[in-house]
């Protein structure tokens, strides 16, 4: 058993002051005031002084980091990509393909498979694994996106939706496929979006040129979620009807079945934009991401995401004159969201972990509850990481 104290714990959602928290195989066996409750007999009690426990951040958008991308045929690739993670707070993620040739994202969906399977047989207990940010599914982001708003994704790689193209992915993936993004305008796109939410994916709109009528047919099939909103999707004003034709951005930003996911990095979005996508979409729905590549914790220069070339220069990941993902880390997010949307770090820290394990149906993470995962972060009071912890074992730094 494994017994922590700290100034102040976030459930995110409640606060206790002067916790301590149990944790007993790698569980939340119990939270309770310090006040009125005393570690067990011989279990000695870490204490984080005024640091704040919250749960461990959960990334459903990120390529790459530390100089590598979650594509890379490279045994050193995902656990350097894991610690780097871990070390800003994120204790499990979805690796993020981007859009590659048929063959190339097969064998990548079949080594993440792998890699998801082999943490799971291992159960954090190896000593090489011990402290590395979990991978829990795939984001499989693209082929099935507009070629209007494809962003950075090659374009001789965008395929029409079709079942039999999907189950190739699912096949390939050993259905480990979590969440995938779509168009909902494309030929085929419903019956995909249905075929994928009957298996419990959650299909997320993006890289969109749709309708206002076109994403609520996507929705009406099953898309519950939004890709990094307002980035890669037909703007507001996109036509000359003054704002009588709302499009895709109208749909998310209005539906309160759809949740959705935003860049905060103060490039993808303006701070006034965040603060506008925080008040239209709330506390519940607002879902953090990075998007992160390769070049994430590296200095300036040039990187790969997936199989294109980017150049990343003074915070910007820019490739054929276009954003190509970013360097944010999550717990920047999460101060960013804070300072944008003037909310208090509770609510930011939601968007990082109970929002996004509510999105794509996590279980046990996104939340300090008993019964719980024991994967933390203690935080100074300004929302800086101090420590991370996976399954209540500290993660290095």
């Amino acid at each position: 058993m494994l017994a922590f104290t700290a100034g102040r714990l976030l459930t995110p959602t409640d606060a206790v002051e002067h916790p301590l928290v149990l944790v007993e195989q790698g569980r939340v066996l119990e939270i309770s005031a310090r006040s009125g409750r005393q570690a067990p007999a011989g279990i000695s009690v870490t204490d984080f002084g005024d640091g704040v426990m919250a749960p461990g951040y959960i990334d459903l958008h990120i390529h790459g980091s530390a100089g590598y991308d979650v594509m890379d045929d490279n045994a050193e690739a995902l656990p350097a990509i894991e610690q780097l993670l871990a070390r800003h707070g994120v204790t499990s993620y979805f690796p993020t393909t981007v859009s590659a040739p048929m063959d190339a994202t097969l064998r990548a969906l079949e080594r993440l498979s792998n890699a998801i399977e082999e943490r799971e047989q291992n159960n954090n207990k190896k000593d090489d694994i011990k402290g590395r940010s979990l991978p829990l599914g795939i984001h499989l982001e693209g082929p099935f996106i507009s070629h209007a708003r494809r962003g950075v994704h090659p374009l001789e790689n965008l395929l029409a939706p079709k079942p039999s193209t999907f189950e190739r992915f699912w096949q390939a993936a050993r259905g480990r496929i979590r969440m995938m993004t779509i168009a909902p305008e494309l030929e085929g796109a419903p019956e995909v979006i249905a075929e994928a939410a009957r298996r419990g994916v959650c299909v997320s709109m993006g890289h969109s040129d749709a309708d206002f009528g076109s994403a609520g047919r996507g929705i009406a099939a099953g898309a519950r979620h939004a890709t990094h909103t307002f980035n890669a999707m037909r703007p507001l004003d996109h036509s000359t009807l003054d704002h009588r034709s709302p499009g895709i951005l109208g749909a998310v930003l209005t539906d309160r079945r759809v949740s959705a996911d935003i860049i905060a990095d103060g490039v993808h979005l303006d701070p006034a934009i965040v603060k506008l996508f925080a008040e239209a979409k709330g506390p519940e729905r607002t879902v953090l991401i990075t998007d992160a590549i390769s070049a994430t914790g590296m200095p300036d220069g040039r990187y790969r995401l997936g199989r294109f070339e980017v150049d990343v220069r003074d915070g910007k990941c820019m490739a054929d004159g276009k954003l190509a993902g970013s360097v944010l880390t999550m717990d920047r997010a999460v101060r960013n969201l804070a300072r944008f949307a003037e909310w208090d770090l509770p609510q930011a820290v939601a968007a990082a972990s109970r929002n996004p394990a509510r999105v794509a149906r996590i279980a046990n993470r996104g939340v300090l509850t008993m019964g719980a995962d024991a994967d933390f972060v203690v935080l100074s009071t300004a929302g800086e990481v101090l420590r991370s912890f996976i399954g209540g074992v500290e993660c290095s730094r």
